[in-house]
């Protein structure tokens, strides 16, 4: 549990693109130091590793490492592979390296990736566009089922116009308008992202009832919907920014107008490791529902409803306070 050799190697091993490299007809050390540019006598160390914890095998005979059938999961040609999250090169990749300060995290309390790189997480995507991109792959991988999941399990029947606020390049929106043709939507996010979120949209033929702002979620939103989505947004920030983007949803919110808050939950599949991550990596933390309305109570909104709504997610939905009657 506490060997760090092991989970290094198979990032390294991921980064070079070992297995894509050796494909199933394997490549001797020699070729692959060649193709990655590295040591040969370095890359052999990690190769023989790599075969030790059952990653590749070695055929003595010819000289060459092939992938096995776990290593194979490693590689980005493979839909269901974990590539995305093990290349240090990658959003998701870059931040888990920044655990080595997770000392100063526990004592401070402060998010280890600042500390690590410089800067926060978010400005970090900012000052580098093919980060930001890899972050967005990386959302839609870890995804893939929600989104469908969301559509079909919360009424949505409702409402004319949803906001997906912070909502990345259009995954659980596209999926909720191709459930129910007789809504529209659009998605807020930051310029680079909202222009990819555009294109999914135009690509999925939703063009017509879908579209994209580009901004912030802590400016002011836009107010011309009936549901203002928040999906796996709250936890990436403290309660002070957490606050802040619940109180900008309940000021765009018209009355009677509607919150959705979806998340993942203590009780209801998350687990301790990722809960630690956010510390880390945003200074965020995963709430229990208890949490997230006494939040939502501070900025004038009041839970309608809770219930599960994808695997490993809830829906928390709210609705704006009435305001206070001037004569009492």
């Amino acid at each position: 549990m506490a060997d760090l050799a092991t989970p290094m190697a198979i990032r390294v091993a991921a980064t070079l693109s070992l297995v894509e490299r050796a494909g199933g007809a394997g490549a001797t050390a020699e070729r692959l130091a060649a193709e990655t540019g590295t040591s040969e006598p370095a890359l052999c160390r990690l190769l023989d590793h790599l075969v030790a914890i059952g990653v590749f095998d070695f055929d003595a005979e010819s000289g060459r490492f092939r992938p096995t059938d776990l290593g194979a999961g490693m590689s980005g040609e493979t839909a269901d592979g974990v590539k995305p999250l093990l290349d240090i090169n990658t959003s998701g990749g870059r931040a888990d390296l920044a655990f080595v300060e997770l000392l100063g995290t526990v004592t401070t309390g402060a998010p280890a990736y600042q500390s690590r790189y410089g800067r926060d997480f978010w400005t970090d995507l900012d000052a580098h566009p093919q980060l930001r991109r890899s972050f967005d792959a990386q959302m839609n991988w870890r995804f893939q089922v929600q989104p469908a999941q969301i559509a079909e399990h919360f009424d949505w029947t409702r409402f004319d116009e949803v906001l997906d606020v912070g909502g990345g390049n259009g995954v659980v929106l596209a999926a909720v308008l191709r459930a129910h043709p007789g809504l529209r939507g659009q998605v807020l996010e930051l310029p680079p992202t909202a222009a990819a979120a555009a294109a999914r949209f135009a690509a999925a033929g939703l063009d017509d009832r879908a579209g994209a702002v580009s901004g912030s979620f802590f400016d002011p939103l836009p107010a011309s919907a009936d549901a203002y989505l928040l999906s796996d947004v709250l936890h990436d920030w403290d309660d002070e920014h957490a606050r802040k983007i619940l109180a900008g949803c309940r000021r765009a919110a018209a009355p009677g107008g509607t919150v959705v808050v979806i998340e993942r939950v203590p009780d209801r599949g998350v687990d301790t490791a990722m809960n630690l991550f956010m510390l880390m990596c945003f200074g965020g933390r995963e709430r229990t529902i208890t949490e997230l309305a006494e939040l939502a109570a501070g900025c004038g909104l009041v839970l309608r409803n809770r219930a599960p709504v994808a695997e490993g997610r809830t829906a928390l939905e709210f609705g704006v306070a009435p305001a206070p009657d001037a004569s009492e």
